[in-house]
Formats: structure tokens, C-alpha cells, sequence
């Protein structure tokens, strides 16, 4: 009787297994959609009312992150890669404690239309 539950767990759990790598391809075939990102024909400004930047942002008052005018006083157009590299890949450290949300789904062409926005607020 052991033999036969033995057996029975065994090939349930064979089962179970095969099941997870069916629902992994699927989960990976999803994320590589999600890793090349489309770009779009929109402006800096209009690409960023469509994602979740005025949660933290706004052009000129500090909120749980830095304002536009802070960034643009800070940066340069020599800096755009490494911004839109930020708004990619999210970053901490630079404004306070709270992390900038990393936002994979930007390509880099919108992510550097955004930054060309942000610094054309400075003062």
C-alpha cells in the first residue's frame, strides 16, 4: 500500500512540475514583450501625463520627489543619457530615500524626449 501512495505522490508531483514549465515559457515569452518597449509619437510632456510621474513630480513644487525646475538646475543636455537610463531603470540615492520607480516599458527614445522636457523647465 506505501508503494502505491508512494508511487501516486511521485507522478503527481511529476505532473505538478511539468505544469510549472508550461506557465513559465508563457511568463517569459510575456516578459520579453514587455523588454522592448514600442516607442511613441508623443512629446516629452505628453509621454509623461500617460505614466505615473505626477505621483512624485511636478514642474515647479517639490514633492515626494524633485520638482522639473530642481532636475533642470541640476542637469545638463549632456546628462540626457544618463537620466532617461534613470527613468528606465528607477534609481535612489540621489534626491533622498525615496527610490524613483523604475519604468522598463519606456524606450529609450521616449524615456530621452521626457528629459529633453524636464530640462527645457529650467529657470
Amino acid at each position: 500500500m506505501k508503494k502505491i501512495f508512494l508511487a501516486g505522490t511521485l507522478g503527481l508531483l511529476i505532473f505538478s512540475c511539468s505544469k510549472k514549465e508550461n506557465t513559465t515559457e508563457v511568463a517569459s515569452s510575456d516578459a520579453a514583450s514587455v523588454s522592448a518597449p514600442a516607442q511613441s509619437n508623443l512629446s516629452g510632456d505628453q509621454i509623461m501625463e500617460t505614466l505615473d510621474c505626477s505621483g512624485c513630480h511636478s514642474v515647479n513644487e517639490r514633492m515626494i520627489g524633485p520638482s522639473y525646475q530642481e532636475i533642470a538646475a541640476k542637469y545638463s543636455d549632456k546628462d540626457i543619457e544618463l537620466l532617461a537610463s534613470k527613468i528606465i531603470e528607477g534609481g535612489s540615492g540621489v534626491w533622498g530615500g525615496v527610490p524613483m520607480a523604475a519604468h522598463p516599458q519606456v524606450s529609450k527614445e521616449d524615456a530621452k524626449k521626457m528629459v529633453e522636457y524636464i530640462l527645457s523647465q529650467k529657470k
